[in-house]
């Protein structure tokens, strides 16, 4: 089978030590049910064992996968190798923070089979750091990060964040730099969102406590970061996202991007498959009660029409260089002058038989879709 079109295999382990005040992903700061945890996820991928296909990707995300210790990750490991069946080249990305990296537990991720490193720095100035209410400093990182590459790991992306209150554009570009010096093979670059009142930035954004910058500020650092990078060698392969060279994109999220099938395990995750999505409990609770009764934690689901799958393939499509296919924008005359439009505006690039965002274009994606079904 096309590796674009093997399906990849999310964990999502929903414990953090702290909780930081943007982040409005599910987790908890309670450790106590951790061990609890670990053995719902090793029954629900049994649950699942017979219903996907051979994995090429298998990505920890949370939350904080960091803090699972070294049994727990160990013991985890080999329920899903018993479970499911891996490609040989599969990508194995975790996610750490700073203050968790030892040189032991590398060492094991290693003979795990972790080939990639996603770490959650955010920032390279320690008082955006403080503002942001990270556990760790800025020499924290570095030396996490250089522990990191001194046990063998090359394919290490870097979590980085702007839009920060007082965050200046010397600011940025200096954080920028010092991550560079680390010689990442992929930069994340993402803006700072506000997610209405359910986050404690949320709150204090509604009340007026929490200053953002502008909507042009943002924008010309958009733009900045694109060139910046560009000029050194990386790719904007899709909105927030920058890869050193082709092998170097994230092969799980692309699937994402791809309408390609992936399952989703441990609370909060999404899972898509024929046309049909559907998600886990937000809660470590009823996750382990439906599980002890060996029932899947499932909360919701939706099978998408024709139609839909349509229109998110065009969302999805302009978010990322592999664009959308010209033949399904071409039936109607209305569409093909809509393209024209957005071609003069420097929006897209046609590129053969695809329509490729622009790096202006990114900063509209989530329109460009909408426009072309006016």
């Amino acid at each position: 089978m096309n590796n674009k079109r093997l399906p990849g295999l999310y964990i999502h382990i929903p414990f953090c030590r702290t909780k930081c005040p943007y982040c409005d992903f599910y987790s908890i700061t309670d450790s106590a049910a951790v061990n609890r945890f670990l053995n719902a996820l090793k029954t629900e991928a049994l649950l699942y064992r017979d219903t996907f296909s051979r994995f090429d990707s298998l990505y920890f995300g949370g939350g904080t996968p960091s803090i699972i210790d070294e049994k727990g990750i160990t013991d985890l490991f080999a329920a899903l190798r018993s479970a499911f069946v891996f490609s040989s080249d599969t990508e194995i990305t975790i996610e750490v923070n700073p203050d968790d990296v030892t040189k032991e537990k590398l060492e094991l991720y290693k003979a795990l089979g972790i080939n990639r490193i996603s770490i959650g720095v955010q920032s390279l100035n320690d008082k955006e750091l403080v503002f942001l209410k990270r556990r760790h400093t800025v020499n924290g990182a570095r030396k996490a990060l250089d522990l990191i590459r001194s046990s063998g790991f090359y394919n290490i992306g870097i979590d980085l964040m702007n839009g920060l209150a007082g965050q200046t554009e010397k600011g940025w570009m200096a954080t920028l730099e010092k991550a560079l010096s680390f010689e990442p093979a992929h930069i994340s670059c993402y803006e700072l969102t506000i997610d209405g009142e359910t986050t404690p930035f949320g709150k204090m954004a509604s009340k007026g406590k929490l200053k953002l910058p502008s909507v042009e500020k943002q924008r010309r650092t958009f733009l900045f970061t694109s060139q910046f990078l560009k000029e050194r060698g990386f790719i904007h392969y899709e909105v927030s996202n920058f890869a050193r060279g082709e092998i170097y994109r994230s092969r799980h999220n692309l699937k994402y991007w791809r309408h390609t099938p992936y399952l989703g395990l441990g609370p909060a995750a999404h899972s898509f498959r024929h046309g049909t999505r559907w998600w886990n409990v937000r809660s470590v609770e009823q996750y382990c009660g439906a599980l002890s009764k060996n029932e899947k934690p499932v909360e919701g689901n939706e099978s998408l029409s024709s139609e839909q799958l349509e229109l998110e393939r065009f969302f999805l499509g302009f978010r990322n260089l592999e664009g959308v296919d010209i033949k399904d924008t071409l039936d109607e005359p209305l569409r093909e002058a809509i393209l024209k439009m957005l071609i003069s505006e420097k929006l897209i690039e046609v590129h053969g038989r695809k329509i490729i965002p622009t790096v202006e274009g990114y900063l509209v994606a989530d329109r460009l879709p909408l426009l072309m079904y006016t």
